[in-house]
């Protein structure tokens, strides 16, 4: 039994020396759960929610809000509800369209700005809309908007032309995870 024992204890050390830096580096990260659970997601740590009490039209709350930096680059997230049917009863693919490309070409004009990404995706079956801009440098601004129901979810993150920011920026975006999938996905 004693030997079972320090076989064991011999092959998991290898496992556990490398589990220890995996941990120390997401101690910079946060994951942020919906109060509803309908959501999870990371963002470099601290994080800080909002609640903004304007009302646009459509909405049945407030916007809901987290931003946090890391090496001066912006990470945001927010969602708000609208009013029952308010997306499901019209085109949700031209919605998400058109809540993510928002003014972005009056911010971002073309002839300064390359459109890296500019095109409808979705997630867990719920559709979006990913839109990546590009400066002269290689800089980044980095848009996804979902539509999940009735709720309208986005996130923005910039990123240096840096592989690490890259990296950063991606890990955000792709850290989105709803509690639900679409029906018939």
């Amino acid at each position: 039994m004693k030997r079972r024992l320090f076989v064991l204890a011999l092959s998991a050390a290898p496992i556990a020396a490398t589990a220890q830096p995996a941990a120390s580096q997401s101690a910079d990260w946060q994951t942020i759960v919906g109060r509803d659970l309908r959501f999870r997601l990371e963002m470099p740590a601290p994080a800080t929610e909002t609640k903004a009490p304007e009302k646009e039209k459509g909405h049945t709350s407030e916007r809901i809000a987290w931003a946090s930096k890391r090496d001066g680059e912006m990470f945001d997230f927010d969602y708000v509800d609208y009013q029952p049917g308010w997306f499901s009863e019209r085109d949700s693919k031209q919605m998400a369209r058109d809540l993510g490309r928002g003014e972005a070409e009056k911010a971002f004009p073309r002839k300064t700005f390359k459109y890296v990404l500019d095109e409808p995706i979705t997630l867990q079956g719920w559709d979006g809309y990913a839109l990546d801009i590009e400066d002269a440098q290689g800089a980044l601004v980095q848009m996804r908007t979902y539509i999940v129901k009735d709720r309208l979810f986005r996130l923005l993150v910039t990123a240096k032309n840096t592989d690490a920011s890259k990296a950063a920026a991606k890990r955000f975006l792709d850290s989105l995870r709803l509690a639900e999938t679409r029906p018939g996905q």
